[in-house]
């Protein structure tokens, strides 16, 4: 197997990080976002009890079982979707299915654990009522 860097067509190059950015962003650039109250709605597919222990702020749970039902999704706003890790699908194929339901749809890069790895604010539900958010930690990296 052949490991050497090669140079690339830049006009290649250029499409590819042009679609890039246009159907990803990172947790960085969302925490941003969401502070100067910008148009999204941020949608969690993790399951409910991993959702529960921490999530972004103000992000809607939206497992598997439930995609069908397209719970909180919003047709005005564009709709972004994180999972686990980097190496979690789960969010883009939420993606491929909600956006061929009308809606525009982006995936954070690196998921909830890049969300944590740069120390962004989480909420976690620790109460059992649905909706009540008790408690905003920052976590360490």
């Amino acid at each position: 197997m052949n490991s050497e860097l090669k140079k690339n067509d830049p006009e290649k190059a250029r499409q590819f990080f042009a679609d890039k950015m246009a159907f990803t962003t990172g947790p960085v650039e969302l925490a941003r976002t969401i502070k100067q109250g910008g148009k999204v709605t941020v949608i969690d597919v993790r399951e409910t009890e991993d959702y529960r222990k921490g999530h972004v702020p103000g992000s809607i749970n939206l497992p598997h079982e439930q995609w069908d039902t397209l719970k909180g999704l919003n047709k005005d706003d564009l709709n972004v979707l994180y999972c686990y890790s980097e190496v979690c699908h789960l969010a883009a194929h939420a993606a491929v299915q909600f956006a061929s339901q009308g809606y525009s749809v982006m995936e954070m890069d690196g998921g909830f654990d890049a969300w944590k790895a740069h120390d962004l604010e989480i909420e976690s539900e620790i109460s059992g009522s649905k909706g009540a958010w008790k408690r905003r930690e920052a976590v360490a990296a």
